[in-house]
Protein backbone atom coordinates (compact mmCIF):
# COMPACT_ATOMS: atom_id res chain seq x y z
CA UNK A 1 0.00 0.00 0.00
CA UNK A 2 2.78 2.46 0.90
CA UNK A 3 4.69 1.66 -2.29
CA UNK A 4 1.58 2.34 -4.39
CA UNK A 5 1.03 5.68 -2.64
CA UNK A 6 4.66 6.70 -3.15
CA UNK A 7 4.45 5.69 -6.83
CA UNK A 8 1.23 7.66 -7.40
CA UNK A 9 2.76 10.68 -5.64
CA UNK A 10 5.82 10.39 -7.86
CA UNK A 11 3.67 10.04 -10.99
CA UNK A 12 1.51 13.04 -10.03
CA UNK A 13 4.60 15.15 -9.32
CA UNK A 14 6.03 14.13 -12.69
CA UNK A 15 2.73 15.02 -14.39
CA UNK A 16 2.76 18.47 -12.81
CA UNK A 17 6.35 18.96 -13.86
CA UNK A 18 5.36 18.08 -17.44
CA UNK A 19 2.53 20.65 -17.32
CA UNK A 20 4.94 23.30 -16.05
CA UNK A 21 7.59 22.39 -18.62
CA UNK A 22 5.18 22.32 -21.55
CA UNK A 23 3.72 25.66 -20.52
CA UNK A 24 7.09 27.38 -20.05
CA UNK A 25 8.50 25.83 -23.22
CA UNK A 26 5.94 27.59 -25.39
CA UNK A 27 6.57 31.21 -24.29
CA UNK A 28 4.24 31.01 -21.31
CA UNK A 29 4.95 31.92 -17.70
CA UNK A 30 7.43 30.03 -15.56
CA UNK A 31 5.34 27.88 -13.25
CA UNK A 32 6.22 26.22 -9.97
CA UNK A 33 3.67 24.02 -8.23
CA UNK A 34 4.15 22.85 -4.67
CA UNK A 35 3.30 19.20 -3.90
CA UNK A 36 -0.38 18.55 -3.24
CA UNK A 37 0.04 15.61 -0.88
CA UNK A 38 -1.99 16.91 2.06
CA UNK A 39 -4.42 19.63 1.03
CA UNK A 40 -7.62 18.31 2.52
CA UNK A 41 -9.40 15.36 4.02
CA UNK A 42 -9.05 13.30 0.83
CA UNK A 43 -6.18 12.69 -1.57
CA UNK A 44 -6.17 14.59 -4.84
CA UNK A 45 -5.96 12.36 -7.89
CA UNK A 46 -3.03 12.99 -10.28
CA UNK A 47 -5.42 13.85 -13.14
CA UNK A 48 -7.14 16.45 -10.92
CA UNK A 49 -3.81 17.95 -9.92
CA UNK A 50 -2.78 18.36 -13.55
CA UNK A 51 -6.12 19.74 -14.75
CA UNK A 52 -6.42 22.28 -11.91
CA UNK A 53 -3.01 23.78 -12.71
CA UNK A 54 -3.65 23.72 -16.47
CA UNK A 55 -7.09 25.35 -16.14
CA UNK A 56 -5.87 27.98 -13.69
CA UNK A 57 -3.11 29.03 -16.09
CA UNK A 58 -5.59 29.06 -18.98
CA UNK A 59 -7.83 31.32 -16.86
CA UNK A 60 -4.98 33.87 -16.78
CA UNK A 61 -4.71 33.71 -20.58
CA UNK A 62 -8.48 34.16 -20.83
CA UNK A 63 -8.33 37.13 -18.46
CA UNK A 64 -5.76 38.77 -20.74
CA UNK A 65 -7.81 38.18 -23.91
CA UNK A 66 -11.03 39.42 -22.29
CA UNK A 67 -9.53 42.65 -20.93
CA UNK A 68 -7.46 43.28 -24.06
CA UNK A 69 -10.50 42.88 -26.32
CA UNK A 70 -13.07 44.25 -23.82
CA UNK A 71 -15.27 41.20 -24.33
CA UNK A 72 -17.02 39.90 -21.22
CA UNK A 73 -18.23 36.74 -22.99
CA UNK A 74 -14.64 35.46 -23.19
CA UNK A 75 -14.71 35.07 -19.40
CA UNK A 76 -17.28 32.26 -19.72
CA UNK A 77 -14.55 29.77 -20.65
CA UNK A 78 -12.74 29.79 -17.27
CA UNK A 79 -14.61 32.01 -14.80
CA UNK A 80 -17.91 31.66 -12.91
CA UNK A 81 -19.70 33.33 -10.03
CA UNK A 82 -18.11 36.17 -8.13
CA UNK A 83 -14.85 36.11 -10.11
CA UNK A 84 -16.67 36.38 -13.43
CA UNK A 85 -18.98 39.14 -12.16
CA UNK A 86 -16.12 41.29 -10.87
CA UNK A 87 -14.03 40.85 -14.01
CA UNK A 88 -17.05 41.59 -16.23
CA UNK A 89 -17.66 44.80 -14.25
CA UNK A 90 -14.03 45.78 -14.82
CA UNK A 91 -14.37 45.19 -18.56
CA UNK A 92 -17.58 47.25 -18.72
CA UNK A 93 -15.80 50.08 -16.89
CA UNK A 94 -12.94 49.86 -19.40
CA UNK A 95 -15.40 50.05 -22.30
CA UNK A 96 -16.92 53.23 -20.87
CA UNK A 97 -13.48 54.80 -20.44
CA UNK A 98 -12.29 53.73 -23.89
CA UNK A 99 -9.30 51.78 -22.57
CA UNK A 100 -8.01 48.23 -22.75
CA UNK A 101 -5.70 46.35 -20.40
CA UNK A 102 -3.19 43.61 -21.09
CA UNK A 103 -1.92 41.14 -18.52
CA UNK A 104 1.22 39.19 -19.36
CA UNK A 105 1.82 36.71 -16.56
CA UNK A 106 5.54 36.02 -16.17
CA UNK A 107 5.67 33.52 -13.32
CA UNK A 108 3.42 31.60 -10.97
CA UNK A 109 4.28 29.93 -7.68
CA UNK A 110 1.15 27.89 -6.98
CA UNK A 111 0.26 26.23 -3.71
CA UNK A 112 -3.00 24.34 -3.34
CA UNK A 113 -4.13 24.80 0.26
CA UNK A 114 -7.49 23.01 0.37
CA UNK A 115 -9.39 20.33 -1.52
CA UNK A 116 -12.95 19.92 -0.24
CA UNK A 117 -14.12 16.49 0.98
CA UNK A 118 -16.72 16.21 -1.79
CA UNK A 119 -14.28 17.40 -4.46
CA UNK A 120 -16.35 20.48 -5.36
CA UNK A 121 -13.78 23.17 -4.64
CA UNK A 122 -10.06 23.71 -4.55
CA UNK A 123 -8.42 26.75 -2.98
CA UNK A 124 -5.00 27.83 -4.11
CA UNK A 125 -2.53 30.62 -3.43
CA UNK A 126 -0.46 32.01 -6.24
CA UNK A 127 2.53 34.31 -5.90
CA UNK A 128 2.41 35.71 -9.39
CA UNK A 129 4.49 38.20 -11.34
CA UNK A 130 2.96 39.88 -14.35
CA UNK A 131 3.18 42.95 -16.53
CA UNK A 132 0.06 45.05 -16.89
CA UNK A 133 -0.36 47.59 -19.66
CA UNK A 134 -3.12 50.12 -20.26
CA UNK A 135 -3.99 51.44 -23.70
CA UNK A 136 -6.24 54.36 -24.56
CA UNK A 137 -7.65 53.92 -28.06
CA UNK A 138 -4.56 52.07 -29.32
CA UNK A 139 -2.13 54.48 -27.61
CA UNK A 140 -0.02 53.00 -24.81
CA UNK A 141 -0.52 54.95 -21.60
CA UNK A 142 1.13 53.00 -18.83
CA UNK A 143 2.89 49.72 -18.17
CA UNK A 144 4.19 48.26 -14.94
CA UNK A 145 5.55 45.05 -13.45
CA UNK A 146 3.46 43.64 -10.60
CA UNK A 147 4.23 41.04 -7.92
CA UNK A 148 1.06 39.96 -6.11
CA UNK A 149 -0.50 37.09 -4.23
CA UNK A 150 -3.79 35.77 -5.56
CA UNK A 151 -6.27 33.59 -3.75
CA UNK A 152 -8.39 31.53 -6.12
CA UNK A 153 -11.17 29.08 -5.47
CA UNK A 154 -11.87 26.73 -8.34
CA UNK A 155 -14.90 24.58 -8.95
CA UNK A 156 -15.36 21.69 -11.37
CA UNK A 157 -17.73 21.95 -14.31
CA UNK A 158 -18.63 19.33 -16.87
CA UNK A 159 -15.25 19.45 -18.61
CA UNK A 160 -12.83 21.68 -16.69
CA UNK A 161 -12.10 23.60 -13.51
CA UNK A 162 -13.28 27.22 -13.42
CA UNK A 163 -12.22 30.09 -11.17
CA UNK A 164 -15.08 31.08 -8.84
CA UNK A 165 -13.16 33.44 -6.50
CA UNK A 166 -10.18 35.48 -7.71
CA UNK A 167 -8.69 38.04 -5.32
CA UNK A 168 -5.32 39.70 -5.55
CA UNK A 169 -3.30 41.51 -2.92
CA UNK A 170 0.20 42.21 -1.68
CA UNK A 171 2.56 39.22 -1.56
Amino acid sequence: MTAIFKYSTLVSAAGLMLVALSISASDHPATRVEPMDSVGPRPMEPQTQTSVVRDYLLAWQTLNRATEQNQTDLLDAYFVGQAKEKLADTIRDQQQLGITTTYQDRSHNIKVVFYSPEGLSIQLLDDVEYDVGIRDRERSMESQHVHARYVAVMTPTESKWKVRVFQGGAP
